[in-house]
């Protein structure tokens, strides 16, 4: 097949020319979309690979850095095969990976509470129901039930626990041991140690690329400090913490430079869950609680960010809708199942394709080439292992404040609203939990609604949610008073 024939098949599958773009344009919007998320090879690892489960186990079972290439190459996997899926499927320039703020959650929230194998049970099941509202339209219903405002609350608050993580991982912010205060800077109050530094210095630089709006700013910005990491180790020699709250050591991976950068990808955590095994570990009405935070934060996210994605691209009809929506929200349903069947948390879709749609990307062949790039990573991630943290998590702290924008779409005029968003956002960050966060919101509203006379307004299900949440906090008194 000749090079002009194979560009007209493109042509005429992805509607290329008919959306106003060139195949030429399509490839470089990939490439760009990639480099602009090709930073959640590394930072899902340090969210998912850093935290041991309920019973003191790594994702694999075996170590800490063992887990890291584990969940790189999964996390790459996953990615470029549901990435090329939704080209391929809905023909729209959005690519796909594990998302930011629900891998938190299933590391933070639900990991600690249950084995991994469990939890990632939970993360299919979610994505099944997902399917299953999308497919019986039940979505709207679902969409219509929450407030916008909490919904926004829940994405800010989400960006602060982030935020939160990144410091606290780096050292910046730590427990002091004392009752007042519980937390502080650094060491006895002042920012001390090689590693601190390295953060400072990786932070300030992702800050500076941002602001300079380079694409890839994070990944740019994560790469150099590794190296600047592996340099100052090399001549300080300063070694690991060790788990020392008050050590100036490296807080998880040394840096140093990997024996080979490229290697065959292990994907031994494929297929590594649980699908009702939760149940078991913590009751239904927790189960069920878990598995409705994290349908909730993934199917919204996923209407703002196809909606977004649309409308840069000119793809959404007079009423806001991106064309073949319902294909986009089927395969973003697949995501989740898939991300949990992979052991690397829910995939869903990324804000970051606007890169590409910003450089001229208006199909799904920009997608499928991004998706194509996410695979060709998977050989790259033995390197993963020797970034250090410290090089990574300031990426959290800058993705907390892209997250965190979406405050002022909150009417903080309105108590009704005001009040349940800002228990929300508050809890998350100070009791490190989503969970507590989402639940207070939820109960919050429903008793202004009510104490104000407007418990009509409440929809059924957020009486249900409420509902479910209030035994959820009262489940320890509740079981010591059954028993």
């Amino acid at each position: 097949m000749s090079t002009q024939t194979a560009t007209g098949t493109l042509d005429r599958f992805f509607k290329i020319s008919q959306r106003g773009s060139s195949v030429g344009r399509e490839i470089r919007g990939g490439v760009v979309t990639f480099f602009t998320m090709a930073y959640i090879i590394v930072l899902n690892p340090i969210i998912i690979a850093g935290v041991q489960d309920a019973e003191g186990n790594y994702l694999g079972g075996g170590s800490q850095a063992q887990a890291f290439a584990l969940v790189a190459a999964g996390t790459a996997l996953v990615a470029g095969v549901m990435s090329i899926l939704m080209g391929a499927v809905a023909n729209f320039p959005l690519a796909m990976a594990a998302g930011l703020g629900l891998n938190a959650f299933v590391a933070y929230s639900i990991a600690s509470q249950m084995t991994w194998a469990d939890a990632m049970g939970l993360v299919v099941l979610e994505g099944l129901i997902i399917l299953l509202l999308v497919l019986t339209g039940f979505r709207k219903a679902v969409f219509d039930a929450v407030p916008l405002p909490l919904k926004t609350a829940i994405s800010v608050g989400i960006g602060l626990f982030i935020a939160l993580v990144g410091l606290v991982n780096a050292g910046v912010v730590r427990t002091t041991g004392n009752a007042s205060p519980p937390i502080g800077l650094g060491v006895g109050g002042t920012l001390s140690g090689w590693p601190v530094l390295v953060f400072c210095i990786g932070l300030l630089l992702m800050i500076g690329l941002y602001a300079r709006g380079v694409r890839g700013a994070i990944l740019i910005g994560i790469l150099v400090t590794t190296v600047i990491a592996v340099v100052v180790e090399s001549i300080t020699e300063t070694g690991g913490s060790g788990g020392d709250p008050t050590s100036k050591g490296w807080n998880l991976n040394v840096p140093s430079m990997p024996d080979s950068f490229i290697d065959l990808p292990d994907f031994s955590l494929l297929g590594n869950f649980s699908l009702l095994g939760s149940f078991e570990q913590v009751g239904a009405i927790t189960a069920v609680l878990l598995i409705f935070t994290l349908l909730l934060a993934d199917f919204f996210d996923t209407m703002g960010t196809m909606t977004a994605i649309g409308a840069e691209a000119g793809l959404n009809d007079e009423e806001g809708t991106p064309e073949n929506a319902q294909r986009i929200l089927v395969v973003d349903s697949l995501g989740a199942v898939a991300g949990g069947a992979a052991s690397v948390s829910s995939n869903t879709a990324y804000v970051e394709s606007a890169s590409g749609v910003g450089d001229g990307a208006r199909t799904g062949l920009a997608a499928i080439v991004t998706g194509v790039l996410f695979l060709l990573a998977t050989i790259f991630s033995p390197v993963v292992a020797h970034i250090p943290n410290e090089a990574a998590v300031p990426a959290l702290v800058l993705v907390g404040f892209l997250m965190m924008q979406q405050v002022i779409d909150i009417p903080w005029k309105d108590v009704e609203l005001a009040i349940p968003a800002f228990l929300t956002i508050a809890l998350m960050p100070f009791t490190y939990s989503i969970t507590v966060g989402i639940g207070a919101g939820f109960l919050t509203f429903v008793l202004i609604k009510v104490v104000r006379g407007k418990a009509r307004e409440v929809h059924l299900l957020m009486w249900i949610v409420a509902a479910m949440f209030l035994l959820y906090f009262a489940i320890d008194p509740i079981t010591r008073w059954i028993s």
